[in-house]
C-alpha cells in the first residue's frame, strides 16, 4: 500500500471514479464535504479528481452532465483515497473489463479505497471485497451477495470499514463515510464543524441501521395502518401480538400474515424495531435521561435498552448519543 499521497504539504489526493449513469449525489457528497473541510481549516486538505473511462463527460442518473478531470486509464499513483461512485450504471461499469482492471490497479496505489452505494458492485467485480464485510444500498444488497458469494454483504449499516477498504449504503450515507474519513485524517473537531456546516447529523455511527433513518411506514392496508399507528402511540404498554390482534379485532394468525405481507416483518419484530428506532431518535434529538427514554419506548429497564442497542448498533446508548446527539448527553450513563 502507498503512503499518504500529497500534492503539497498536508494535502491528500482523492480520486473519485465516475462512469455513465453515476449518481451525482454519490460524487458530490464526497467532493463537496472534502472541499468544505479545507475551507473551514483554512488550507487545502484534499485535492479531489474525478476520473472517468477515457476522460469522457459523465451523464448522471439525473440527466446532468459532469466533466471529468482525467482519464481512468491514465490515472496514476500515489493516491491517498480512491472512491468509486454508485448509480444506475453500476452493473454496466462492473461488466466492463477495462473499468474493473483500472479500478483494481488504482486501488493497489491507494492508501485506502472506498465505494458509495452501488459502487460496491465495481469493487466486488475487481475482487477488492473478497473475504471482507461490505455494505451497499439495502435495495441492491441481496443481488450483490448472490453474485459475489466471497463478499460478506451486510445490508444493515450505513457504512462499513474493513481494513483499508470502506463501503457505504445509499447516496447520502456518503456524507457519513466522508465525515468518518475526515475524522480519521484530521480529528473529530473538524469533522463536527463540517457536519454542522452541512446541516447534517453529527457523524452517525457507521453501524447505525440503514432502515432506522426512515419514517414510520404507511401501509396501504387499513387494518395494518391502524396497528402501526397504535404501536407508535402506545410504545410504553404491552404490545405483544395477541394484544395488537385484539385491538384490531382479528386473530393473531391473521395479524401475523398481514404484517408479513404488507410490512415484510412479523408484528413482534416490528414492535421491537419501532421501539429501538424511537429510542435512537430520542437519544440523538433530546436531552431526556436514558432511563426515561427506556420507559417511554417500552423497555423494561435501562439494561434492556443497552442490550438492544449493542445487539443492533454495536454500541451502547451512551456511545450512540455521544456521536449522534445535537444537544449533548442526558443524565443517565
Amino acid at each position: 500500500m502507498a503512503t499518504t499521497a500529497s500534492s503539497g504539504e498536508g494535502t491528500r489526493r482523492v480520486v473519485v471514479v465516475g462512469y455513465e449513469g453515476s449518481e451525482l449525489l454519490d460524487i458530490a457528497c464526497v467532493t463537496s464535504t472534502l472541499a468544505l473541510a479545507g475551507r473551514i481549516a483554512g488550507r487545502t486538505l484534499y485535492r479531489t479528481e474525478l476520473v472517468s473511462p477515457h476522460g469522457q463527460a459523465i451523464r448522471c442518473d439525473s440527466g446532468l452532465e459532469v466533466h471529468s478531470s482525467g482519464s481512468l486509464q491514465r490515472a496514476t499513483g500515489p493516491i491517498d483515497t480512491l472512491v468509486v461512485s454508485g448509480g444506475q450504471g453500476h452493473e454496466a461499469a462492473a461488466a466492463e473489463p477495462t473499468v474493473v482492471a483500472h479500478v483494481r490497479r488504482l486501488a493497489a496505489l491507494a492508501r485506502r479505497t472506498a465505494s458509495v452505494c452501488t459502487g460496491a458492485t465495481v469493487l466486488a467485480a475487481a475482487g477488492l471485497l473478497d473475504g471482507r464485510r461490505a455494505t451497499t444500498h439495502w435495495h441492491y444488497a441481496e443481488v450483490l451477495a448472490r453474485r459475489y458469494p466471497s463478499v460478506h454483504v451486510d445490508p444493515r449499516p450505513i457504512f462499513i470499514r474493513d481494513g483499508h477498504v470502506a463501503t457505504s449504503a445509499g447516496v447520502t450515507s456518503a456524507l457519513d463515510l466522508t465525515l468518518a474519513l475526515v475524522t480519521e485524517d484530521h480529528g473529530p473537531d473538524l469533522a463536527r464543524v463540517v457536519a454542522q456546516a452541512l446541516v447534517t447529523y453529527l457523524q452517525r455511527p457507521g453501524n447505525q441501521a440503514q432502515m432506522s433513518v426512515f419514517a414510520a411506514p404507511n401501509p396501504d392496508h387499513v387494518l395494518v395502518r391502524e396497528a402501526v399507528a397504535y404501536v407508535a402511540a402506545h410504545l410504553a404498554t404491552t404490545l405483544d401480538t395477541a394484544t395488537l390482534a385484539r385491538h384490531c379485532g382479528v386473530s393473531t394468525r391473521q395479524l401475523h400474515r398481514l404484517f408479513v405481507e404488507h410490512l415484510g416483518t412479523p408484528p413482534g419484530r416490528f414492535v421491537r424495531r419501532t421501539r429501538l428506532d424511537t429510542a435512537a431518535r430520542l437519544l440523538s434529538t433530546t436531552g431526556h435521561p436514558m432511563g426515561m427514554i427506556a420507559r417511554w419506548c417500552g423497555f423494561t429497564s435501562l439494561e434492556t435498552l443497552r442490550q438492544a442497542f449493542v445487539a443492533q448498533y454495536g454500541v451502547s446508548p451512551s456511545q450512540y448519543r455521544a456521536v449522534s446527539s445535537t444537544l449533548g448527553a442526558g443524565t443517565d450513563s
